[in-house]
């Protein structure tokens, strides 16, 4: 989360919320500490024992309807309840008039209003997004991250095992650099991690007996973006005789971030192994499996159905006759699900 104050908030949306400072700068150094957004139209009745009033107030037809029809002295007293807590700031939609009692308190308390042409529901669904990502939670991880066909794609691994390397081969064959070295990981809505590069590197890559390059330039616009949803991790490891690899790819793991879990391949590598093909692969199969095509279990369930009829036809008292690689590829496969179909 990184800290916002008003002034940030005026700048950073002033041009797409069509912003108008009506009274002050007053409270521009003011901290908004919450993403929310509020509109108080129960505290101006008097109730604020629930009033969220660190969060941007947002000021609609409701609310300024409301105040529209008290009478002067009792206007003044609603807004007296509202405007003494210190507000970061007050939007009013939808060009409202602003009633002088509040432009007056509002100097008072020094609290800066704004208006705007939006709807209160435009408004709020921009803002909401601002926000949202604002203060969105975050991690930073030591990784490469690129749009392969359309899947967002992080390899991780061991400093020097070539990430970078595998990326840099992958936006060579079209696919789309999102970040290098260091992954800035924002969790959206609650279960959508999108990863983007920090700002000093943006888009450049060290190659280790090479340097840094600025793969904009050199593969053209087209070659990177800002911003991607992570859908699967690539996790790199040198190759290891003593571990024990997936091989059918019926046991999926997943990793963990900010609370979100994604699917992760342990990809073990050695010389000469195509990695970058691995990964386009490794892409491919996630795609099948967002649109219900999970090959590992759909090959799964044809064996399984296959070693059935063959065990039913020895009840049976019958022999059934097999090549020798039938029978080696059964029995490989029947120890690997006998879990399953016991």
């Amino acid at each position: 989360m990184h800290k916002l104050n008003v002034k940030t908030l005026y700048e950073d949306t002033n041009d797409r919320l069509r912003l108008e400072i009506v009274n002050n700068k007053a409270s521009f150094t003011r901290a908004i500490s919450e993403g929310d957004l509020h509109r108080p139209g129960l505290a101006l009745t008097g109730y604020v024992k629930v009033f969220t009033y660190q969060r941007v107030q947002v000021f609609g037809n409701t609310e300024m309807g409301f105040l529209r029809d008290l009478d002067k002295a009792t206007r003044r007293k609603a807004l007296e309840t509202v405007l003494s807590f210190e507000l970061p700031c007050i939007i009013v939609t939808e060009s409202n008039e602003i009633p002088e009692e509040m432009l007056e308190l509002a100097n008072l308390h020094k609290i800066t209003i704004f208006r705007t042409q939006l709807s209160t529901t435009q408004l709020m669904h921009l803002l909401s997004d601002y926000m949202d990502s604002r203060f969105a939670p975050s991690i930073t991880v030591h990784g490469s991250l690129v749009d392969v066909f359309g899947m967002g794609v992080l390899f991780t691994g061991r400093s020097g095992i070539g990430k970078s390397e595998i990326a840099l081969d992958l936006v060579e064959r079209g696919h789309r650099l999102v970040a290098d070295d260091v992954v800035n990981i924002t969790c959206h809505a609650g279960e959508v991690l999108i990863g983007r590069g920090s700002e000093l590197l943006q888009h450049h890559m060290e190659i280790r007996g090479l340097g840094i390059i600025d793969v904009r330039n050199i593969f053209g616009v087209n070659s990177v973006r800002v911003q991607k949803r992570i859908e699967v991790e690539v996790h790199l490891a040198e190759w290891d005789d003593a571990e024990e690899y997936e091989r059918i790819g019926l046991d999926e793991d997943v990793s963990e971030y900010l609370d979100v879990k994604i699917p992760v391949v342990q990809l073990p590598i050695f010389p000469g192994k195509n990695i970058t093909v691995i990964a386009e692969v490794i892409a491919l199969n996630e795609m099948l499996k967002v649109y219900g095509h999970n090959t590992a279990q759909l090959f799964s369930d044809r064996l399984l159905r296959k070693i059935q009829q063959k065990k039913e036809s020895a009840v049976k008292g019958g022999t059934i006759k097999r090549d020798s690689a039938d029978r080696t590829n059964l029995t490989r496969l029947e120890r690997y699900l006998e879990r399953d179909y016991e």
